[in-house]
């Protein structure tokens, strides 16, 4: 196990440093989604490993709020004051938002922690349990807007159609700007529909799917998306290796990549205006070999497999690493998909050595950073 486990961390480190040796000159890195603290869900992002993780890929600065806290009652108090002292500790690394939960004095909270140095609002449907038609998330907007703050809603899996409700809060408040996390992949359509080209909204870019964020690219401007990581949730090299080949694939030029990487949310960060929209880019249809579409069925198979902490009792990992070998062209990329295959699927079949769920646990997220590094380049190959 430990030989296996070393193999991938190398592997790892290698994938950062292509990473680090392929931005655009001059990039700063501003990540628009991390968290600090415990969810009730088992995640953990301590401080120093919160700041660990920036500073290994020279992250300038990091829009930072906290998790669903055991402790979130009252009115996430507590967790937010952890955020806002977490912020103060950075230096000014961390920007602190203030984490709301609508049932419990959203804007008595939201306007304490402001007072004391918070700079913008995390609203959570899913986890807080509201829908966007709630009547009592419009005074948080108007809040924003009167106090030139951003607001950022989680836009991912667990929701059901958000973009008719918030097209009407943003067209309400327009001077509040918007951040749609994880791409807005819980409404892409009709939120894109709704505000694509609409300069004071936009997208982070913290889901694992490349598909998702190769359609959002075709979808919105460039100008209008921010990279995020959404810590400890996403990892890297996987965040910025997704963010960086999905804008290449869809032909953003270096100068729109430094946008996304971090000039427009510095933008949000010291009140600048908005960059004004330009047209999407990408395209409607993807296109790929057929062997490689099916490494990457293969691959997305194994997902929810690790996420519910399964074993590979299918053998989809072998069916992706089978298909790695067949013989039609992109030897190169074949090769290195199956490099990360062999990998993730030994480190699999290692889990149940392990001694402590911590220990399982480790061995479960690299795996799951392999298969997604892999299948990031399966979906992105250039032909």
């Amino acid at each position: 196990m430990e030989e296996t486990l070393e193999r991938a961390r190398r592997l790892v480190g290698e994938y950062s440093q292509e990473v680090r040796e392929s931005l655009p000159d001059g990039a700063e890195i501003f990540d628009a989604h991390v968290h600090v603290g415990r969810d009730i869900d088992g995640f953990v992002a301590p401080y120093e490993e919160l700041m660990a993780f920036l500073a290994r890929d020279g992250v300038s600065h990091a829009f930072a709020f906290c998790m669903d806290e055991p402790d979130r009652e009252p009115a996430f108090r507590a967790a937010n004051d952890r955020t806002l002292a977490a912020a103060e500790r950075s230096g000014g690394v961390l920007i602190p938002f203030v984490r709301l939960d609508l049932a419990q004095d959203p804007i008595d909270e939201a306007t304490r922690c402001l007072d004391r140095g918070a700079r913008g609002i995390k609203l959570h449907p899913r986890a807080q349990g509201f829908l966007l038609n709630d009547e009592r998330l419009a005074p948080v907007f108007a809040l924003a807007a009167d106090r030139g703050v951003p607001i950022l809603i989680h836009g991912g899996r667990g929701l059901p159609p958000i973009a008719d409700h918030l097209m009407r809060l943003v067209d309400a408040y327009p001077d509040a700007q918007l951040i749609i996390a994880h791409a807005g992949i819980a409404d892409l359509a009709g939120l894109s529909e709704a505000f694509g080209g609409r300069a004071g909204v936009f997208f982070d870019t913290s889901v694992w799917s490349p598909i998702d964020l190769l359609d959002m690219f075709h979808r919105v401007s460039p100008e209008q998306v921010l990279y995020a990581s959404d810590y400890p949730y996403g990892q890297q090299p996987d965040s910025l290796f997704l963010s960086m080949r999905t804008a290449r694939q869809a032909g953003l030029s270096d100068e729109q990549l430094r946008d996304i990487l971090g000039r427009s949310a510095a933008r949000i960060a010291n009140g600048e205006p908005p960059l004004e929209p330009t047209e999407p880019h990408g395209r409607r249809t993807l296109e790929q070999p057929i062997t490689f579409a099916r490494i990457h069925h293969y691959l997305t198979m194994a997902t929810p497999l690790l996420w519910t902490r399964q074993l590979d009792t299918i053998g989809v990992l072998g069916l992706a690493l089978n298909a790695c070998r067949e013989r039609d062209g992109h030897q190169e990329a074949r090769e290195r998909i199956a490099d990360l295959v062999a990998c993730a699927r030994d480190l699999w079949r290692s889990v149940p050595e392990a001694e402590t769920d911590p220990e399982r646990s480790e061995l479960r997220r690299i795996t799951f950073r392999l298969v997604h590094l892999a299948d990031i380049l399966t979906v992105t190959l250039v032909e």
